[in-house]
């Protein structure tokens, strides 16, 4: 599944960027759920969405070979995304009982509307999502209910009023919703009497009191010379899922390091054969992240403008009419990390219309850091943020 690895890293550290240049307290969003629903509105959409698609997910290579493979080759290449879309929804299936992973899809459409029979049946297929008619039209604001209500069941009542008072509207055709819900216990946990109030630092004049866990236990663990930074891999139980935080030197580190990193590096640096397994004194602030992202400004900047531009996304091959435009793409997600483990979840939606000795590697997290979660098997990252502000 190397192109969907590539795909999500890739648009989930773009976006990442995007995101901090407009938000400069705690960052927290779903790559794999956003690119879910991203997949879904650019399923059988055409040559120039194919084209949009690959330029989204940074699968576009402008060299003489791809030229010459034209259009056919692209529309191949977008074909095999949404098959390994379908390949990681089964995998996710089959978690153990560890875990509570759902990555839930659905289609909420105007019941007057003509979708493509094609278009459901290759939805259904890939994505595992249904279209439920509901009726926009005349009753738009019981169809927002309905809508905020599956998204409030499929989080386990953790992400409420996806969609806002007057969101939606009689002229809207179609709300596309992925939602993501995680509860996962440590592989290790840290023991509650371990728990000590401390300053985390927000900068180096600045500081807040945390509830900060520790433990000492053998993490597979890497120290990046280069940028003055190290990761450590925390894993969830069975190590099916783990959470990775990449933690600067200095308090004031992360901003300088963040443009240094790139997705291939942060592949390379949390590959099983370049982390070492070294016994680790890790203190970790107990935290909470929750927030809402509208984010059309930071798609256009990613290259899907072309879905909110007036000239309308090409959706002829979802609908007999073709001039649906979106008119927000929503996301709001929610993050709890304890001492038993972590509980996230993430709903999208698109609407149209130093050691302290010799032996033991130090990873003291009082200062702001990187984090993610990611799903071993595929390698897919389910959760990326930044926790900077308690």
């Amino acid at each position: 599944m190397d192109s969907l690895i590539a795909a999500n890293t890739h648009f989930g550290f773009r976006l990442f960027k995007e995101l901090k240049k407009i938000h400069d307290g705690n960052i927290l969003f779903s790559p794999v759920g956003m690119s879910t629903a991203i997949g879904m509105l650019f399923l059988v959409t055409g040559r120039a969405t194919a084209s949009q698609l690959q330029k989204v997910f940074n699968l576009e290579k402008d060299t003489e070979s791809t030229r010459v493979k034209g259009e056919e080759k692209k529309i191949e290449e977008t074909e095999e995304i949404h098959e390994q879309f379908q390949t990681f929804l089964n995998e996710i299936r089959k978690l153990s009982d560890d875990y509570e992973l759902y990555l839930a899809n659905r289609l909420f459409g105007e019941k007057t509307y003509l979708f493509l029979q094609k278009y459901l049946d290759y939805v259904e297929k890939y994505y595992h999502a249904s279209l439920e008619p509901v009726d926009f039209v005349n009753a738009a604001d019981q169809s927002r209910k309905k809508i905020n209500a599956w998204v409030e069941s499929q989080t386990n009542e953790k992400i409420k009023d996806l969609f806002p008072e007057n969101s939606l509207s009689s002229s809207t055709k179609l709300v596309l919703i992925n939602a993501i819900y995680l509860k996962g216990k440590w592989d290790k946990e840290f023991k509650k009497e371990n728990t000590k109030e401390e300053e985390f630092w927000l900068n180096k004049s600045a500081s807040k009191s945390v509830h900060m866990m520790a433990q000492r236990h053998s993490f597979s663990f890497v120290y990046l010379e280069d940028l003055q930074a190290k990761i450590v891999e925390i894993p969830y139980k069975n190590s099916e899922l783990s959470m990775f935080v990449l933690l600067p030197n200095d308090i004031d580190g992360l901003e300088k390091i963040v443009d240094k990193v790139s997705p291939e590096k942060l592949v390379e640096w949390t590959n099983p054969g370049q982390m070492e397994t070294r016994n680790v004194s890790l203190r970790l602030p107990r935290f909470e992240v929750q927030d809402t992202y509208d984010l059309e400004a930071a798609l256009v900047a990613l290259g899907l403008g072309e879905a909110f531009s007036e000239q309308n996304v090409n959706c002829s091959g979802m609908c007999l009419q073709s001039e649906l435009q979106a008119q927000k793409f929503l996301h709001m997600s929610f993050l709890e990390v304890t001492e038993a483990g972590t509980e996230a979840t993430a709903a999208t939606s698109m609407a149209f219309t130093v050691s302290s000795d010799s032996d033991c590697e130090y990873v003291h997290c009082n200062h702001p850091f990187i984090f993610f979660i990611r799903h071993n098997d595929s390698n897919n990252i389910l959760f990326f943020g930044r926790f900077s502000s308690p």
